[in-house]
């Protein structure tokens, strides 16, 4: 295979649409703009989020509280659902991924006190509710911040 023999995957390309040039191309005339209005002139149209006037819906709507862009939330687990694992093994975010229990996490896990704990485990996890981290040393385990 060279350069020269490249081509794209069958039907990956289309042709543009060439506008305003005659009524066989589909796209004549008016070119797809329809007859006069702001729209139809050239360097015409709104910006985004204009309503003609009317309030706009990101002004309308009621703003609450502090939305932290920054924020790195953790998945939440249960206590109960550590209890599928063998006793005495260490139950970390690989351990959890290859058992089931999650798919991905993409900045840790938190442990919550739901459920209950039967059997001795070491838990390595970003962080612990109380309850949980109480329930894994009633059950004679340890709970490790990662």
């Amino acid at each position: 295979m060279d350069l020269h023999n490249l081509s794209p995957a069958l039907f990956s390309t289309t042709n543009g649409y060439r506008r305003g040039r005659g009524h066989g191309s589909g796209n004549g005339k008016t070119a797809g703009r329809g007859h006069k209005g702001q729209n139809a002139r050239s360097g015409g149209g709104v910006r985004i989020g204009f309503e003609g006037g009317q309030m706009p819906l990101t002004r309308r709507v009621p703003k609450r509280g502090f939305n932290n862009i920054f924020a790195k939330p953790l998945d939440a687990i249960n206590v109960g659902t550590l209890d599928k694992f063998e006793a005495d093994s260490v139950v970390d975010l690989a351990k959890l991924i290859e058992g089931g229990v999650i798919s991905d996490s993409k900045y840790g896990i938190k442990i919550l006190s739901g459920g209950e704990l039967t059997k001795k485990l070491t838990v390595r996890a970003k962080a612990f509710s109380e309850g949980a981290k109480s329930k894994i040393e009633a059950a004679g385990g340890k709970a490790e911040v990662v």
